[in-house]
């Protein structure tokens, strides 16, 4: 994965694997379901619709089979203005498929059926993905996903996330998906990948499971590197933490080791930190500043929106393409966020993976609301199709 950065084409390429899924008519087993309607979901080809329909020019490159539901995906994801001249198909590989139940991931009557060993997109490498394509953006959108399909996946992520001259900005979403790995050692590759990448969003939940890491503040100290880092806390909201750089510290040997936390010898602890209160972030919440030996923090909270959830299935991916599309357009750390919040709020109110994001002018307008406005602000299904009148901000 070595060459020059061509020229851009786009404003973010999205890699990874999307999947023809299957949703149910109803609530149930899935053994009692009796039928099922046909979508699209993958995380990364989520975040490339999502920020493609909020007005961005979106790459998603991949790999599908030469069959009807490659002709599938590729038509779906190109209908939302995502440039698809990047996906390859491949005639001995199937396209992934999977089935789920209408209920919430987390709750334990929660199925989901995957039919994607050996997919077409697991056959992804360094050897058959061309960088000319992957650093034909400005931003390079991943998640660690795509990193547990196989071997060479995992290879073609490693590459990806080097810190090598010339490459674009690299986003990194860990989504940790502990079914997917075929060994314990996931969770210390996420931890390796998070550290290579630039912008990187985990949640709170995540890190606790993987890592074993509790509370924001561990997070960062066990993940100093991105200068950008978004860490979802669910109900609570998010905090960003943005780091201007002061010089980049000599790396300690027995730290440097793959899987090894930064200055700790175990989760949890990092390089010493020092915070202090700052002012206020005006529109969307409260901002400090944190000290480490990377640099100095700047770190913002933006509570969640109070949402009318339809089915949370790709609520992560959204919120990822909100924040993002707010970082292409040089907002502030609170207008981040709140965008963030706004998309995930449109999938939350649908119950597919995709939902349609607000219009870019209603959107800055509830970005742009004051604190109590936006903590009173309260929406459901149908949300972002509503007039400015009908949005209430009581």
């Amino acid at each position: 994965m070595t060459g020059t950065l061509p020229q851009v084409h786009a404003e973010v390429v999205c890699l990874g694997e999307s999947m023809v899924t299957f949703l149910p008519s109803r609530p149930g087993p899935l053994a009692d379901v009796p039928s099922f309607d046909r979508t699209i979901g993958g995380a990364e080809s989520n975040v490339a619709c999502a920020l493609a329909a909020a007005g961005h020019r979106v790459r998603w490159i991949s790999r599908v089979g030469a069959d009807g539901f490659g002709d599938h995906l590729v038509r779906s994801v190109a209908a939302y203005g995502v440039d698809t001249s990047g996906v390859r198909r491949d005639p001995d590989r199937p396209t992934g498929v999977y089935f789920r139940t209408a209920t919430d991931r987390a709750t334990d009557a929660h199925e989901v059926v995957y039919y994607r060993a050996g997919s077409a997109a697991s056959a992804m490498s360094p050897e058959n993905m061309a960088p000319e394509d992957l650093w034909s953006g400005t931003l390079l959108h991943l998640s660690g996903i795509t990193a547990a399909l196989s071997d060479d996946c995992l290879a073609l992520m490693r590459a990806l996330t080097a810190r090598v001259p010339g490459r674009p900005l690299v986003s990194f979403d860990v989504n940790h998906r502990p079914n997917l790995w075929r060994d314990p050692s996931g969770v210390r590759v996420l931890l390796d990948l998070a550290r290579g990448a630039d912008v990187v969003f985990v949640g709170e939940d995540e890190a606790a499971a993987a890592w074993g890491l509790h509370g924001a503040e561990a997070i960062r100290a066990a993940l100093p590197e991105p200068r950008t880092l978004v860490i979802k806390r669910g109900a609570a909201g998010a905090t960003v933490y943005t780091r201007e750089p002061e010089s980049e510290p000599e790396p300690d040997p027995e730290s440097s080791a793959p899987g090894a936390v930064p200055g700790a010898s175990a989760y949890g602890r990092g390089p010493g930190r020092t915070a202090e209160a700052g002012p206020d972030a005006g529109p969307g919440g409260r901002t400090a500043t944190a000290a480490s030996a990377y640099g100095r923090d700047t770190v913002v909270s933006v509570p969640a929106l109070r949402v009318e959830v339809v089915a949370p299935v790709g609520a992560g991916d959204a919120f990822a393409a909100g924040f993002l599309s707010a970082t292409l357009r040089g907002l502030p750390a609170a207008a981040r966020l709140r965008h963030g919040h706004l998309m995930a709020a449109a999938a939350l109110t649908v119950p597919g993976d995709l939902g349609a994001p607000p219009a870019r002018a209603d959107a800055d307008r509830l970005a742009g609301l004051d604190d109590g406005a936006w903590g009173r602000l309260r929406l459901g299904p149908g949300w972002t199709e509503a007039t400015e009148q009908e949005v209430r901000t009581p």
